[in-house]
C-alpha cells in the first residue's frame, strides 16, 4: 500500500498531505525534467491518486476515519503555474474521484475536498501554516 507524507487532525477533519520537492538537489526520485514529464502527462496522477486511496482505507479500516478528509498536494515546483495547479486539481479530483459513480454524490465521502498547490499557493491559502525552503543544498 501506498501512503501520504502526513495526516494532520482537526477538530474537524483530517489532512492527508502529499508533498513532493522535485526541485531540491538531493531529490532521490527522481530529476527536475523526469518530474515535470510525470506531471504534464497524468502519470503523476495515478501515484497520487493510489496515496489517497490507500491512506483512507488503512485509516477506515483502522477505524480512524470518523470525520472529513481534505486532500492536499504539495508539490515545491516554482515553474508551476496557477492554471497547470487548478487542472492538476481537477484530474485528480475525477480519479479520486471526489463525486461517487456517474457524477453522483457518495452517500458517505472518503474525500471531502483535493488540491494541488506549489508554496506560493499554499502559503496565500493557508497564512496560518507557511512553507518556506529552508535550504537549497
Amino acid at each position: 500500500m501506498k501512503a501520504v507524507d502526513f495526516i494532520v487532525e482537526f477538530d474537524d477533519t483530517y489532512l492527508f498531505i502529499e508533498f513532493k520537492d522535485p526541485q531540491h538537489p538531493r531529490s532521490v526520485s527522481q530529476n527536475q525534467e523526469d518530474f515535470i514529464q510525470q506531471f504534464q502527462s497524468g502519470l503523476l496522477d495515478e501515484d497520487l491518486k493510489y496515496k489517497c486511496r490507500d491512506t483512507f482505507l488503512y485509516e477506515w479500516a483502522s477505524g480512524r476515519v470518523d470525520k472529513p478528509v481534505n486532500y492536499l498536494v504539495l508539490i515545491a515546483l516554482d515553474t508551476l503555474t496557477e492554471a497547470e495547479l487548478t487542472r492538476k486539481t481537477e484530474d485528480l479530483k475525477a480519479k479520486l474521484p471526489i463525486l461517487g459513480p456517474d457524477g453522483h454524490s457518495w452517500t458517505r465521502p472518503f474525500v471531502s475536498e483535493c488540491a494541488v498547490f506549489n508554496i506560493e499557493s499554499w502559503n496565500r491559502r493557508f497564512p496560518r501554516y507557511q512553507v518556506e525552503r529552508l535550504s537549497e543544498a
